[in-house]
């Protein structure tokens, strides 16, 4: 049994376009590439025809973990959701206690994480730290090279 796994319309748009992509597009270049190594001959030395069934085995992986994803997946309506404390799709202010550099990052599905467009895990060190965290309090967050203490400072629809 799968898990279920949470996206903002847009990450499942996203998914369901890489699947459809992969399927429509990929899918058929491959079949093309190994009925064009099969017509050279000999399939036991052919190593074009070894890499294109390689490639093609690596595809349906792909395309069977999408579908797995995506039958399993649920949208958050981000308009309903309780701001009150840090939770999956709440963008969040914090501010470093050390520091006082205050970063913004939306907390969002590991599928989603992305650390240039400011979206991370919810299954990151920071995410889970700072889930369930109010307005005011600490989030003591263990780091390769100890512990860091971001103070959450804003939390908003993401």
């Amino acid at each position: 049994m799968s898990d279920i796994q949470y996206f903002t319309e847009e990450g499942l748009r996203k998914l369901k376009d890489e699947l459809e992509h992969l399927k429509s597009v990929e899918r058929p270049k491959i079949i093309q590439q190994i009925a064009e190594a099969r017509d050279k001959g000999d399939l036991s030395e052919n190593a074009e025809y070894d890499a294109a069934k390689e490639a093609q085995g690596h595809l349906e992986d792909r395309i069977n973990k999408l579908e797995a994803i995506n039958g399993n997946a649920r949208v958050v309506d981000t308009s309903k959701l309780d701001v009150s404390v840090v939770r999956l799709l709440t963008k969040v202010t914090i501010k470093n206690t050390a520091n006082s550099m205050e970063m913004t990052y939306s907390i969002v599905p590991e599928a989603e994480a992305n650390l240039r467009s400011k979206k991370i895990s919810v299954s990151s060190p920071i995410g889970k730290g700072l889930l369930g965290k109010s307005i005011g309090e600490i989030a003591e967050i263990q780091i390769p090279n100890g512990i860091i203490k971001f103070e959450v400072v804003k939390i908003e629809a993401a």
